[in-house]
């Protein structure tokens, strides 16, 4: 409330810095403070909303991945789009506050390009019209791209493992410290198994992605007869070869992330896409 008070002319940039270190320091804290940035910048004073979004671009650069994997997801990212929507809260909405949203998201698409989510929520803003063109953003009025930060530890989560190795350092046998090298050498094998599969999800996904938005534009274009005999063996090709590729990647992705809830939605969710694409091609090729 402080940080985001709208009687101020100038951000107070203690609280600000406050709320970032509250950020960090909970276990929730980028989900929970996400939560309240979304009903503070759907605010209708338009000062209480400008201060919100200062605070948000804040966290972006000084709260590292949890908050940056809370904010890619479609919950939060929706809460942005309401304040852009004449359906919501646009009718309302200030166009200072609008412009600043715009520019946000559209910072978001440079910085973090591998957020599939960020990259689709900004091309629907624009395929309905909501956003005109990319917003020209200032030097002066974007914060500089967030600083790389080490992912958690596993010796971070996991207590029993923390405590070991804790216990094994502190030996004096060389035996003990043999074992303490062995688990640390576990657990950076396994760090680098886990972002491992991040990155080829993440990959896959955006590739999912662009293929099926390539066959969508074939598929119009054959339904409009503005297809080129050249064009016709893309829209083969993109059925047979690209997307039928994918499929067997995507499954073992969703095996992959079976224990993790919102990466197996991901998944899912691309491989229904990809299924609805395929399926619109073989019909218009057994049409044909």
């Amino acid at each position: 409330d402080e940080a985001t008070d709208p009687s101020i002319s100038e951000e107070n940039w203690e609280c600000i810095q406050r709320f970032c270190a509250q950020v960090n320091a909970a276990a929730e804290g980028p989900l929970f403070a996400l939560r309240l940035l979304a009903h503070k910048i759907q605010s209708p004073q338009e000062g209480e909303a400008l201060h919100a979004l200062t605070v948000l671009e804040t966290c972006v650069n000084n709260c590292g991945e949890r908050f940056h994997s809370e904010m890619a997801k479609f919950r939060f990212l929706n809460e942005l789009i309401k304040v852009l929507s004449p359906k919501y809260y646009g009718i309302w909405s200030s166009e200072k506050v609008k412009s600043r949203v715009t520019e946000v998201i559209f910072s978001w698409t440079v910085w973090f390009p591998q957020e599939v989510k960020i990259q689709d929520a900004y091309q629907m803003l624009k395929k309905q019209g909501i956003v005109k063109g990319d917003p020209k953003v200032p030097e002066d009025k974007i914060l500089p791209p967030p600083s790389p930060r080490p992912q958690n530890s596993v010796f971070d989560t996991d207590e029993e493992k923390s405590k070991l190795l804790a216990r094994l350092l502190r030996s004096s046998h060389p035996e003990d410290l043999q074992a303490a090298n062995r688990l640390i050498q576990s657990v950076v094998k396994e760090e680098q198994e886990k972002s491992a599969q991040v990155s080829r999800r993440v990959n896959t996904i955006r590739e999912v992605s662009e293929n099926v938005r390539r066959v969508d534009e074939l598929l119009e274009s054959y339904r409009r007869h503005e297809l080129s005999p050249d064009d016709q063996e893309t829209l083969q090709a993109a059925l047979f070869q690209r997307c039928e590729r994918l499929r067997p990647l995507l499954f073992r992705l969703a095996s992959e992330a079976v224990a993790d809830e919102e990466a197996l939605a991901e998944v899912l969710q691309a491989s229904d896409e990809l299924s609805r694409a395929l399926g619109q091609c073989r019909r218009v090729v057994a049409g044909q």
